[in-house]
């Protein structure tokens, strides 16, 4: 009897490894997709600076493995070897890493128990020094850039840093307002109202430490870069009469010594982002010509300009792009501008004599589907983090003779054992003729003879794109069976200043449509989507978008609109910032009876039409869209008898940016259209 169980045992023993085998192999044929536990394992390249020899790189490593945000490291790479290591043993909350003109150290803002400093650190990270002690502050300041400077000699660095301004905090008790840009920058979401902090300019001393603040006044300083000669520090600031009211950035700098201040544009619309020729005599910078410009989304492209170092001879060598360009960097001769520019969903580098012509797109061995990020270059090496197809932000470089190669793989351990579904494009005639773009993320394991459900996920902005590169929320969704569709409508980035203005004065108008006809498209393109079974979602403006859509038509039947705008009216006066709509439309809500016109293209005037059931999701403290806009459309569709259910973040300002928060959004997401897609039940 017991020689019989013990063949048995052996029988089953045999029989189980045959399984385990079989179901070894399967599972290698067919992996896994990523899914909403995966989040906290992705890591991406953040700020990428090559040393000034072009032998290191030292770059962000940002992590989603903590209990709040993700947070960057600092990491080198050898160019030569590709060798790359942390720069400190302990993991250390750092970023913003600049070199010392000579590359024996390394500026970085580092932080400790939550207290900022500007810190340096020796490439192979030994003697780290904190020099000073760094203040920010929660102003809305868009497009704000390089906060460290090294002084050419390389015995300073220049730094900002926020001091107390005229006002008392308002988050104070009580909380006194007296400004008419009260409110934080939108993704703050720890506070409600404005520390009403200015920014200033100081510069340290790296061997005395010595520190002494070079501008004072109740103006923000930023985007610093010193010049060659070592004289002067270039900054940008908003000095109109009131700058609370009109947003208009513009180049100044500042005798580094004396603290002496020279206006070097004084124009109506805004300047970027300057840089300073290698000979000192010019600088590049991003600039806008329209007399009216928002202090947030903008339907102007910015382009790379060129100007004298005292602010004559100004002109748009980015001009025969038509492309919203990014931060620009000049070659080591000065004969040449480097920037990114948007470009039909992806984001590409190019290269243009400051003389102008027709600019040149370099890295062109990389991934033609993908967006640069951070880039950098050392004589005619580069340097650039990238997010492709398949791969969330990776370090590249390439090299004179040689093709573009990755030389980090900061995700290959957890990519190799999951599927990354294909991300198809294709292009769409809308209602009126106009080209629109679209980006279908497949689910994975496609079976075509199946049907599956669709969900248009709309970008924000409005002037933004969507494109092929890695959306972890879209490839969590294919995991689970559920196609996405991805469409650039009019007002998006990347197809040229005409389609960025074609919304112009039409919000909640032929942009929809645009989303309409590519849901259309892919249903008569895919024969694989169940056209009975839509959801429709997004985020900023795409929640917005959202919002208007399940107003006028019943075929979507779950939503999920985040952070967005139900009402234009009250949004325009509730938000930090009062001029986006006046841009957008030409005119101020008190003029020319546009507040008539607004609330014509509000979703809740709508709610009455309203049959899909929604879940609103927002942050508790959004001040660019605030919260106000979901709770009065949550109860608005209660009064009308709609499934509905709102899901409130706390330390969330416009966005979801905590690892665990955006867990728990694509989980609850799922679960709302597993309920009404699917027929699964949600809890």
């Amino acid at each position: 009897m017991r020689q019989q169980s013990v063949g048995r045992c052996r029988t089953i023993s045999a029989m189980a490894a045959v399984v385990l085998l079989l179901f070894a192999a399967r599972s290698h044929a067919a992996l896994p997709g990523l899914d909403t536990g995966d989040l906290t394992k992705l890591v991406s390249v953040g700020e990428v600076r090559l040393s000034p020899d072009g032998r290191q790189i030292v770059y962000e490593v940002v992590t989603n493995d903590g209990p709040g945000r993700p947070s960057s490291q600092l990491w080198t790479t050898e160019v030569a070897t590709g060798t790359s290591r942390p720069l400190f043993a302990q993991p250390r909350v750092a970023r913003s890493p600049h070199w010392s003109p000579d590359g024996r150290w390394i500026a970085f803002f580092g932080e400790d128990e939550a207290h900022l400093s500007l810190m340096i650190v020796h490439p192979d990270g030994t003697a780290a020094t904190a020099l000073a002690p760094v203040s920010s502050t929660n102003h809305p300041l868009p497009l704000a850039a390089e906060r460290i400077s090294w002084s050419p000699a390389g015995t300073e660095i220049a730094y900002v840093s926020a001091t107390s301004g005229p006002e008392a905090d308002a988050n104070g008790d009580p909380m006194v307002i007296t400004r008419y840009l009260y409110k934080p920058t939108a993704g703050e979401g720890l506070t409600r109202f404005n520390d009403n902090r200015r920014l200033h300019i100081f510069v340290v001393n790296v061997a005395t430490r010595m520190t002494r603040q070079i501008t004072t006044g109740d103006y923000y300083e930023h985007s610093i870069a010193w010049a060659p000669q070592g004289d002067e520090i270039v900054f940008v600031s908003n000095r109109s009469p009131d700058p609370d009211r009109v947003f208009n950035y513009d180049v100044f700098a500042v005798n580094a010594k004396s603290g002496a201040i020279r206006r070097v544009t004084d124009t109506r619309n805004a300047e970027y982002r300057p840089v300073w020729a290698p000979d000192g005599r010019s600088l590049a910078y991003l600039g806008t010509t329209r007399p009216l410009t928002s202090s947030e989304t903008t339907m102007e492209d910015t382009h790379v300009w060129v100007m004298d170092a005292a602010g004559g001879n100004r002109r748009d060598v980015g001009a025969a792009l038509d492309a919203r360009q990014g931060a620009p960097e000049w070659s080591a001769d000065g004969r040449s501008i480097y920037f990114t520019a948007q470009e039909r969903g992806n984001v590409r580098l190019y290269r243009v004599a400051v003389s102008g012509g027709t600019p040149e797109r370099v890295a062109r061995g990389a991934s033609e589907r993908g967006e640069i990020g951070s880039w950098t270059v050392r004589g005619t090496t580069l340097a650039f983090a990238m997010s492709t197809e398949s791969r969330p932000s990776e370090l590249y470089l390439q090299q004179p003779g040689a093709e573009v190669k990755r030389v980090t793989s900061l995700n290959d351990s957890l990519l190799r054992d999951r599927t990354i579904a294909p991300v198809e494009a294709f292009t769409v005639q809308s209602f009126d003729g106009t080209p629109i773009e679209a980006f279908l993320t497949l689910p994975v394991g496609l079976n075509a003879r199946s049907r599956y459900p669709l969900i248009a996920l709309i970008h924000g902005g409005p002037h933004g794109q969507q494109g092929p590169s890695f959306n972890a929320h879209a490839q969590i969704y294919a995991t689970h069976g559920l196609a996405t569709l991805m469409v650039n409508y009019r007002g998006s980035t990347g197809y040229g200043q005409k389609l960025a203005d074609a919304i112009f004065g039409d919000q909640d108008g032929g942009e929809a449509k645009d989303v309409l006809a590519g849901v259309d498209a892919a249903l008569a393109r895919y024969a694989w989507i169940d056209g009975a079974r839509l959801g429709i979602e997004g985020t900023s403006y795409g929640g917005q978008l959202t919002d208007w859509l399940i107003t006028q038509t019943d075929r979507f039947k779950a939503a999920i609109p985040t952070a967005g705008i139900s009402n234009l009216v009250s949004f325009n006066y509730m938000a930090y910032y009062h001029d986006y709509l006046a841009v957008e439309f030409g005119t101020f809500p008190t003029e020319h009876d546009l507040m008539d016109e607004l609330w014509k293209r509000s979703a809740i005037r709508y709610a009455a039409r309203v049959k899909t059931p929604t879940m609103f999701c927002h942050g508790e403290n959004d001040n660019d869209v605030p919260i106000a806009e979901a709770e009065q459309f949550y109860i608005a569709l209660k009064d009308v008898g709609v499934e509905t259910v709102m899901i409130r973040y706390p330390r969330e300002g416009h966005g979801i940016r905590e690892t665990r928060h955006v867990q728990d959004w694509i989980d609850r997401s799922l679960q709302w259209y597993g309920a009404h897609l699917m027929g699964r039940a949600s809890r």
